[in-house]
């Protein structure tokens, strides 16, 4: 009963947040200045009867709440709406996908495999040379804005050194993802290695670990076993909410490095005002977001025992 109460409480707030989150979205998007289907027109106006019948058809005459509780109405049915265009969103998502989880996940990977590995190391060599030269060159890396360093890696390693190419994905992956997925890892990168030292290093300093090797269990073992996983936790808290922010922060990246996905769709649809589109993106992304910070929870309390019991 009392798993059934803190499961319902959980879904409850996420729901919450989702709704206030994305009415927000919603009223900023909507309650812009301008007209956007006047501007559909372009440099030939479009006839009065036409924009009223537009305006009619997309409910922008209807209260913002109105507009809000019809799209939302939509969503829970799969309906992300049509863009001022009449293409559908979900269409648009759908094609467009693929090249941002490819890209999103790839970082991911980066992120987990390279991030956790310098932290650990880090903690391992505490006071070392290598402990101070992977935190200068973690800190370095990510105090460089995203364009300059995707400018800058597309120009030596695609340009210079010819060894990666420099936009679009007809190399597939991962030849074509895997420069774009290290500029967007490089920001998470950092953080999850910092992380990861300061937490193996509390616990290589707790009096559990030395209780382990009291008993003469093998350094690798100790290391291995005992310290990264309780160590764990704090990374991965990050690595699960970063997650949400490599889908929706490859905006600049997919657009220096040409590569057609949601980001891409995202910034095109920003620049010809297209409120359709913007929301349903910024829907879906936070729906991401909202299951991957559930999800951590749960794996929170896999990692730590003591969590289980409260």
């Amino acid at each position: 009963m009392r798993l059934v109460v803190g499961i319902a409480h959980r879904v409850g707030g996420l729901l919450v947040v989702f709704l206030g989150v994305t009415f927000i979205i919603f009223f900023l998007v909507f309650a812009l200045p301008g007209d956007p289907i006047a501007a559909l027109g372009g440099d030939r106006p479009l006839s009065p009867s036409v924009v009223e019948a537009l305006r009619a058809k997309y409910r922008l005459d209807d209260p913002l709440w109105q507009q809000y509780l019809h799209w939302l109405g939509g969503l829970f049915v799969g309906d992300f709406g049509i863009d001022f265009k009449g293409r559908p969103v979900a269409d648009q998502l759908a094609s467009r996908w693929p090249v941002t989880l490819t890209l999103a996940l790839t970082a991911w990977v980066l992120e987990i495999v390279i991030g956790l590995g310098l932290g650990l190391i880090a903690a391992l060599r505490q006071g070392t040379t290598i402990d101070r030269g992977i935190l200068v060159v973690t800190i370095l890396a990510s105090s460089i804005p995203i364009f300059v360093l995707a400018s800058s890696s597309q120009l030596l390693f695609g340009v210079q050194l010819e060894w990666l190419p420099i936009a679009g994905t007809s190399a597939g992956w991962p030849v074509a993802y895997i420069l774009p997925a290290a500029v967007i890892a490089v920001f998470g990168l950092a953080a999850t290695s910092r992380l990861m030292r300061a937490s193996a290093i509390e616990q290589l300093n707790s009096d559990s670990i030395r209780l382990v090797r009291a008993k003469g269990v093998g350094e690798g073992r100790v290391v291995g076993v005992h310290v990264l996983r309780n160590s764990l936790i704090p990374a991965a808290t990050f690595l699960a909410t970063d997650l949400g922010f490599l889908l929706g922060g490859a905006v600049i990246v997919e657009g220096v490095f040409n590569l057609p996905g949601v980001g891409n769709l995202l910034f095109s649809a920003i620049r010809a005002h297209e409120g359709p589109t913007i929301v349903g993106i910024s829907s879906l992304l936070i729906v991401i977001f909202l299951v991957t910070a559930a999800l951590i929870d749960l794996l929170q309390v896999a990692l730590d025992p003591r969590l289980r019991r409260e």
